[in-house]
């Protein structure tokens, strides 16, 4: 076990509750100081030497100071202010690089009625921070939320309502659901319910015995049984129609169905994730939802967030998106061009991210995508007036106080398109705080975003 030695009197036997837990922990004072660290975090994320102070938001973000203060939630402040345990999924700095965490942070009192902060780290395996075309991909706020609520509800067997946008990839959050559940090895079958009609949909769901109906010249298996054990994927549950309803309402009630012409009964073992891009309870309202339906599939709504609300992740869905369309050899956005992705709001979002890169990809020549590649409304418009010139320090500060002021990203996202380190960024823009602004500066519109 690491101990800091700085620290008097330790919480011997909080120290060994720390040692004792199987997955990665640590204990942190209420200054944020690490004091120990157990075998599992060592073996998964290094020795930490703990002879000099080490702070939690310094290990974990590379960040001068906590993470409520430099602009993220910060678990161990909510834990403070409630007295409760919290979860919350951070992007952290590992030897492998930048991962989700799904941090599990409570209060615990020694001995002497000091009060200390066990935390205890649970990685998450379907989603990552950095290049990989295997899971799904972002750090932006809104993405880690959606990340925890899945990491949430997918051990259990309670039903999901995804909703969100087309275009959102609502199908892979259902995969990532699927992987992380219990049902990991049995089949993920999706269904699309929009266009089917109501013979169709039978067949298609419950499936049908030979001779059932013209055509069916022999006994086929249903996608229901196809899921047998694993998961069932109800994309588009929306465009169900309503004398159909009662069918899958039974279905979902009784765990039981019937082939197309067979009279017997048969069992139904699956785990179900609804999708809709939807209002479903405006359809409930018009009558063109069943109310009883809409309450048995909406246990654990979802929300998919839009790419406009997401934008700190274009940079790294780009380069997946590029890499998965044209190889190692694919071409690199030009900063300009990455600007002007991040500056649109994308209506058809990551679907329509996609297709723009697919485009700019046949139009581009060389091994940079220049901004001329991109659609007209992804292009900003050039100004032909003369920039003022000022002293070089002077411009610099004037920059970083504009795009403090402007910038719709987050720090992370900002720090890669200056070409310096998210930490020399914190740097900077603490050191305005300390240095008055010149007169002619913009005055804040709106702040960055935080991660």
């Amino acid at each position: 076990m690491d101990r800091d030695t700085g620290v008097e009197n330790l919480p011997q036997d909080l120290i060994k509750l720390v040692e004792s837990h199987g997955d990665p922990a640590m204990l942190i004072s209420e200054d944020y100081r690490i004091v120990a660290v157990n075998p599992a975090y060592r073996r998964l994320y290094g020795n930490l030497d703990l002879n000099t102070p080490k702070y939690c938001y310094e290990v974990s973000h590379d960040y001068l100071a906590p993470c409520d203060q430099a602009g993220e939630d910060c678990p161990l402040q909510s834990v403070k202010e409630t007295g409760q345990p919290r979860r919350m999924v951070h992007v952290h700095n590992t030897p492998r690089g930048e991962e989700h965490i799904d941090k599990e942070t409570r209060p615990l009192r020694d001995e002497r009625g000091r009060i200390w902060f066990l935390q205890v780290f649970h990685p998450v395996a379907f989603a990552s921070a950095s290049f990989t075309t295997e899971n799904m991909v972002g750090c932006s706020r809104a993405f880690n939320r959606m990340v925890e609520l899945i990491h949430r509800v997918a051990p259990s067997e309670t039903a999901v309502l995804l909703t969100g946008e087309t275009g959102t990839g609502k199908e892979l959050v259902a995969q990532a659901i699927h992987a992380a559940s219990s049902r990991r090895e049995a089949p993920f079958v999706p269904i699309d319910c929009s266009g089917l009609t109501e013979s169709l949909f039978e067949a298609e769901l419950f499936g049908h015995e030979k001779g059932a109906f013209t055509g069916a010249l022999a006994a086929k298996q249903g996608l229901v049984e196809a899921a047998n054990g694993g998961t069932l994927f109800l994309d588009e549950i929306g465009d169900v129609p309503l004398q159909l309803q009662v069918k899958l309402l039974r279905l979902l009630e009784t765990d039981s169905f019937r082939r197309v012409g067979s009279v017997k009964l048969r069992r139904a073992d699956f785990r179900l994730v609804c999708a809709t891009h939807q209002d479903l309870n405006r359809l409930v309202e018009t009558g063109q939802f069943r109310k009883d339906l809409f309450y048995r599939i909406n246990t654990f709504p979802i929300v998919v967030p839009p790419l406009r609300e997401r934008r700190e992740d274009i940079p790294l869905l780009a380069r997946v998106l590029l890499y998965e369309l044209g190889g190692e050899a694919s071409p690199c956005l030009h900063p300009q061009a990455l600007a002007c992705l991040m500056d649109y709001d994308y209506p058809g979002n990551v679907r329509e991210l996609r297709h723009v890169l697919e485009r700019a990809l046949l139009l581009t020549d060389g091994d940079t995508i220049l901004p001329s590649a991109l659609p007209k409304g992804c292009q900003r418009e050039a100004s032909g007036e003369m920039p003022a010139v000022y002293p070089l320090k002077e411009a610099e500060e004037r920059y970083l106080r504009t795009l403090k002021a402007t910038y719709r990203g987050d720090r992370k996202t900002l720090a890669h398109l200056l070409g310096i380190s998210e930490r020399t960024l914190y740097r900077k823009f603490a050191e305005l705080n300390r240095v008055p602004a010149p007169a002619t500066t913009v005055h804040p519109t709106k702040e960055i975003s935080p991660r």
